[in-house]
């Protein structure tokens, strides 16, 4: 199985890469540019003041082929940054100099061998993407002639009576369904064998690709001489085996773009920008530049980070605060792109470029983070790395040594490429990927969604765990808590207006009183409240000084409703904890995790939700940066943290942090950006889950501990000729089977 790893500091092999010297680097940078400017329109200025660009990059795929473009690249004249995203294939370039660089940059991409142009990312189904299902249809066809051939395969292996002329038909027949078969579905390894090979280099490929192919020749050799045995099940099984691993890997690294490209759908595609006659057009947010003057209408996201010149309105900042009251926000007010305008219209002046923005930033820095993550490296990964050398060294050695002591060319190529096919690490590319499989199933009868591939080995690790407050801790929603106080008459008068705005309150209010009329002519003051008028009084809802008390503000949500010059009646709300927050909290403490809350919120909300679940440690107006900084502080003091958050904001921290959960309500950003997924409203998934995590490393290493076993039984076997290729197919078929059977054991664990 071929994992994938973004270890940059080394080369993979099978990438058209290699090492290189200071001098050699220095002379391959200089570059001549391209006839034509295209690339330079898409040119922007970054915030440190140096010229940067977003490229979709074609041809890379894997970690070996990340670390040449970055390395090549970096080694040009004037670059100042080159990082590279494999999941979305995304490479941003900072430089200084010129801005025209960029067309030199792309032919310098073009002559490492990889294509290039300007960045997009198109939101879709990943799982229908045509790697995926190629993939697929690969390991259909190669299952579907499996079968058939072991079908013709059974009579002959068994000792059956049968003529010379019979076996041999079915050996021809065995030969029309594993040839096509062959050539279709072991296209991903002989297109990547081929690459690296035409590269001058090698990959765990090209081993795979020549047992199946000399298997599926010696067959054909055997066939044609009226020989027993043939060997086209063999190669076959092979295949099979390895698509199994190569599908589920390569589903792993599509869901590790999933969130970054979420958030890109996220981001304004059009704004309406004021010219200097005053005239309003519609442009292209990514045509924005700082100092452009925008409108902002009532309900519109703000297209880049801006700052208000005239008017006054509430805005939604849950994107970046993950907190669901608005904010008064006017004149000489900070917006940043992606925060909703919920009240009058508003003129802003743009402080930044889209690419540059707040809303840019947040994906930048889940791009990083789902980076880092993917950067884990598993004992099977580093195992696997000596694969390529130490079979082929075997093979050769095994093919010389049977020669040297006076085998013939077919005994001698019959036991060469029996060691290539019992060394296949098939029981070592599955010892994982099975153990995901059983607990992420069992996990899932629990109400724990598993996501990402190598998360259950992370969660092992986790020994501090970080809450954010509003929508993880805390249900999201308001909830009116004194509804015995208020009269069934004031409540719904109260819902009659209510259900005229969009505001948190209003809509618990109304949610409250269920279902019912809206009142006439309903205003909606920004900021303040709702006014209407009925049978001759005035009726308002809204904060204490819209209806003429003293400042109310403290540390609850309250709505008042005055009905023409009576007394103002309280509604009292509040955001709930989820209903067994305080049991997990205790039980996760109980079991030696520390615990802390990071919120967006204000000091008193935070407090007062940490002293009431027992959280001793918090921070509240805590930014997206300021989560990700904390997660890093954490990482230096050698903790592995589990992040648990659901908003907008919090997708920066799920992304770069140890390990990370959402509940199954938070934004589709932060869903894509988790391991985990919480379903329902109960936090205690999260104790299943470590419970899980912990009994599915130790199947891990028992799994990773019969690999090793196998081989040092199995090859030493080949080697000296005591097996077939048949022999060997079964051999590795039944490694397989054996850690597939031992990852079912997690299945019947008590971890409830």
């Amino acid at each position: 199985m071929a994992e994938l790893i973004f270890n940059v500091d080394d080369d993979e092999q099978g990438c058209p890469s290699g090492q290189s010297t200071p001098a050699e680097l220095a002379a391959r940078a200089k570059i001549e540019p391209p006839s034509g400017d295209i690339f330079t329109p898409y040119v922007q200025k970054n915030r440190s003041g140096d010229w940067a660009i977003d490229l979709m990059i074609s041809g890379a795929h894997c970690a070996g082929c990340v670390a040449k473009i970055e390395r090549e690249i970096s080694a040009l004249d004037n670059v100042k940054t080159t990082r590279m995203n494999l999941s979305t294939m995304r490479l941003n370039i900072a430089w200084a100099g010129e801005k025209s660089t960029a067309n030199q940059l792309v032919t310098k991409l073009e002559n490492l061998g990889f294509g290039a142009k300007p960045f997009h990312m198109q939101l879709g189904p990943l799982k229908e993407t045509s790697e995926l299902n190629a993939l697929l249809k690969a390991l259909g066809v190669a299952g579907a002639a499996l079968a058939f051939i072991m079908t013709l395969s059974v009579p002959v292996w068994s000792g059956a009576e049968m003529s010379e002329q019979t076996r041999t038909f079915m050996h021809w027949v065995s030969a029309a369904i594993a040839l096509p078969a062959v050539a279709y579905s072991g296209r991903p390894f002989f297109r990547s064998a081929w690459s690296a090979l035409k590269n001058k280099q090698t990959n765990m490929d090209v081993p795979i690709s020549l047992a199946v192919l000399l298997a599926c020749a010696l067959s054909i050799f055997e066939t044609i001489h009226g020989n027993p045995d043939t060997y086209f099940d063999a190669a076959v099984m092979l295949l099979f085996l390895l698509l199994i691993g190569r599908f589920l890997d390569t589903q792993l690294r599509l869901k590790t773009g999933e969130s970054a490209q979420r958030l890109a759908a996220m981001q304004s595609v059009e704004a309406s920008r004021i010219g200097a006659d005053g005239t309003v057009t519609s442009v292209p947010a990514a045509m924005i530049e700082p100092g452009d003057i925008l409108l902002i209408a009532s309900g519109e996201s703000v297209p880049v980070d801006v700052e208000i010149l005239t008017g006054i309105s509430d805005i939604d900042t849950s994107i970046a605060t993950g907190e669901t009251l608005p904010v008064r926000s006017g004149i000489g007010d900070t917006l940043y792109s992606g925060m909703i305008n919920l009240g009058g219209a508003l003129t802003v002046k743009a402080l930044s470029a889209s690419s540059n923005s707040f809303l840019s930033e947040i994906s930048k820095l889940v791009e990083a983070g789902e980076q880092k993550k993917s950067k884990f490296v598993r004992i099977a990964d580093r195992a696997a790395r000596a694969y390529v050398p130490v079979v082929h060294s075997l093979a050769i050695m095994t093919f010389v040594g049977w020669i040297i002591a006076g085998g013939s060319l077919r005994t001698a190529s019959l036991n060469a490429i029996a060691v290539l096919i019992i060394t296949c690490p098939c029981a070592l590319g599955l010892a994982v990927p099975a153990v995901q499989i059983v607990a992420s199933g069992r996990l899932f009868k629990k109400g724990v969604l598993l996501k990402s591939g190598d998360a259950l080995e992370r969660l092992a690790k986790v020994d501090h765990i970080v809450f954010d407050k509003t929508g993880t801790l805390t249900l999201g929603s308001l909830q009116l808590d004194n509804m015995d106080e208020i009269s069934e008459d004031n409540l719904h008068l109260a819902a009659s207006l209510a259900r005229g705005s969009n505001h948190p309150i209003a809509r618990a209010i109304a949610l409250a009183a269920g279902r019912g009329g809206l009142a006439k002519d309903v205003q909606e003051v920004a900021g303040q409240g709702l006014k209407a008028h009925l049978n001759g009084k005035t009726i308002l809802l809204g904060n204490s000084k819209f209806v003429g008390l003293p400042d109310q503000s403290g540390d609850t949500i309250e709505s008042y409703l005055r009905i023409g010059k009576q007394k103002p009646v309280r509604f009292a709300l509040s955001d709930r904890p989820r209903m067994d927050a305080i049991q997990t909290i205790s039980t996760l403490q109980s079991q030696g995790y520390a615990t802390e809350l990071l919120t967006g919120d204000n000091a008193i909300m935070a407090r007062r939700i940490a002293q009431k679940l027992g959280l001793e440690k918090w921070a509240a107006k805590v930014s997206p940066q300021d989560k990700l900084a904390r997660l890093e502080v954490l990482k230096q003091d050698g903790h592995k943290t589990l992040m648990i958050g659901d908003g907008i904001n919090d997708a920066p921290a799920l992304a770069g942090a140890y390990v990370s959960a959402a509940p199954s309500g938070a934004a589709d950003i932060s869903r894509a950006a988790a391991d985990i997924i919480l379903q329902g409203d109960k936090l205690s998934g999260l104790v299943t889950a470590l419970s899980v995590s912990k009994q599915a490393q130790r199947r891990v290493v028992e799994n990773l501990s019969l690999a090793v076993i196998y081989n040092m039984i199995a090859v030493p076997l080949a080697v000296l000729g005591f097996v077939n290729p048949m022999i060997a197919a079964a051999a590795m078929s039944g490694s397989s089977i054996l850690v597939t059977l031992n990852a079912l054991r997690l299945k019947g664990g008590d971890i409830s």
